[in-house]
């Protein structure tokens, strides 16, 4: 028997717009065809199918988790053997597209590793979006994660990530906790350098979403945004 595919389906980032608002409706019909998902949280994604308006009943369908608690390689292998077995499953992040910055990534390279397919599903990414709108360099550009929490260590990467994008000219982006955005904001404004560009776009998608690129010195002039406890992504670049 042939093995089955693995879809890679975004979900929306905000949980103030409607599903279809954000996704295009062709994922509805991959997404009625499977039965198996393996996810980040099965509760928010039995959520999201649930508003998605699927066919299935929810309670029909079975649910693995994957997320940053999955450590041992058997758990993933487990997770593959149905569909090495013929059956086709989702991958569903808690936010935006699965693989990037996520755990599913782990599941996807097994599958490649096992020559099963993989097929990614068009929906909203906030990487991709915030470097859209920041009008930085989209021809080279780097996703780093999280910055480090102590202060000095944290101005450090940030020196590093300023030189990266003027030696480079590629543009650097990073994310914190919400609730810890404003001391990252605090750090970029007073350690980097003032004509160096710096993007923050927080609640991507969402009726309140906010994407504004300034310099370092014109930040420092306007002061914090409302980034308090948002889902925030930051771009510094030339």
């Amino acid at each position: 028997m042939a093995a089955g595919v693995i879809y890679m389906i975004p979900c929306p980032i905000s949980d103030e717009r409607g599903v279809w608002d954000v996704l295009p409706k062709a994922n509805l019909d991959v997404m009625n065809s499977l039965d198996y998902f393996i996810v980040e949280n099965v509760r928010s994604a039995r959520r999201f199918l649930s508003k998605a308006g699927i066919e299935r009943k929810i309670d029909e369908l079975e649910f693995v988790e994957l997320n940053e608690h999955t450590t041992a390689v058997t758990e993933v292998e487990r997770m593959l053997k149905p569909i090495l077995a013929g059956r086709s499953a989702g991958v569903i992040s808690e936010a935006g597209v699965p693989g990037v910055a996520d755990p599913g990534a782990d599941i996807v390279a097994l599958a490649h590793r096992k020559g099963v397919r993989v097929v990614p599903l068009v929906g909203p990414s906030s990487i991709l979006m915030s470097v859209m709108a920041s009008g930085l360099n989209g021809q080279s550009f780097a996703f780093v994660g999280y910055l480090p929490v102590k202060e000095g260590e944290r101005v450090k990467r940030l020196k590093e990530l300023e030189r990266r994008a003027r030696e480079e000219n590629q543009a650097q982006l990073f994310i914190e906790a919400p609730y810890r955005n404003v001391k990252l904001f605090d750090s970029l404004v007073k350690s980097l350098a003032p004509k160096l560009r710096v993007t923050i776009a927080a609640d991507i998608t969402s009726p309140e979403e906010y994407i504004k690129t300034l310099t370092v010195e014109e930040w420092r002039r306007c002061g914090v945004p409302d980034i308090a406890k948002r889902p925030t992504i930051f771009i510094l670049g030339i």
